[in-house]
């Protein structure tokens, strides 16, 4: 992860989370503007959720061209999309369920599928398809989102998993023995994947997350160890913390 990365502290999920709906919106002005298409990698989270009401909300919802919006997934749990702990299903109840977005352009993860390599496979088809690119070559995304867990997990690549460390691929199925009770399957998009954005946004809340954002930010670079250091886009991403997450920061 590139050492010039920004970080933007907030004293309250108010303002964490108003900020973060708002440089969406922003960010999705500017590819509509310049490039007309705003192609957004969505994530999951309860830290997330609110941000999405928010952008569901005038004079956010107002300011996006969303037939032009085309929306992808970091990661999924290998459950129905209308399950309750599936990121689909949260985004689409919270977002875009509210807004008019074509359904031909949010591109879920079939978690239901029973055999999740093959879902994995079949994704990134789906993705390569969609954006124009073959084998080989790199996504090209406007803005990745994405949150961290309080063990510097991000979107489901997790410490010690050798997925985390996959560079020749796009999508991956993630074995349950990494994931808190109940145990469930994942697919997840992968480091190189994950940073093929023009912008990167994390948004990371709680003082449980503090020891992974100072990790993640200033620690050593150990990927394995601390995955979200794995995330490294052309452009520094951009934190957005609230003050307990921060607390562990220098500066």
């Amino acid at each position: 992860m590139p050492s010039l990365t920004a970080t933007r502290v907030f004293d309250d999920a108010a303002g964490l989370r108003d900020a973060a709906a708002e440089r969406i919106a922003e960010i999705g002005e500017s590819a509509l503007a310049e490039r007309g298409r705003f192609r957004w990698v969505m994530t999951g989270g309860s830290t997330i959720e609110p941000v999405y009401e928010r952008l569901a909300r005038p004079p956010l919802r107002d300011r996006l061209k969303w037939d032009r919006v085309e929306v992808f997934f970091t990661d999924e749990r290998c459950v129905p999309p209308d399950h309750p702990d599936s990121n689909f299903g949260m985004a689409s109840r919270s977002l875009l369920d509210r807004v008019p977005i074509p359904c031909d352009r949010i591109h879920r993860m079939r978690g239901e599928d029973p055999n999740p390599e093959r879902a994995a496979i079949e994704h990134e088809h789906r993705l390569r398809e969609a954006l124009g690119i073959g084998r080989g070559e790199p996504p090209d995304f406007d803005l990745v989102l994405l949150g961290m867990g309080a063990d510097a997990h991000v979107a489901s690549l997790f410490p010690g998993d050798p997925q985390v460390l996959v560079d020749d691929r796009l999508v991956v199925p993630v074995e349950h023995h990494r994931d808190p009770p109940p145990p469930v399957d994942r697919l997840s998009l992968t480091a190189p994947a994950l940073s093929a954005g023009r912008a990167t946004l994390f948004v990371v809340a709680g003082g449980d997350k503090a020891s992974a954002v100072h990790a993640a930010i200033e620690g050593p670079d150990e990927p394995a160890r601390v995955p979200a250091r794995r995330v490294a886009p052309p452009e520094p991403p951009l934190w957005l913390l609230d003050r307990p997450a921060a607390s562990g920061l220098s500066r």
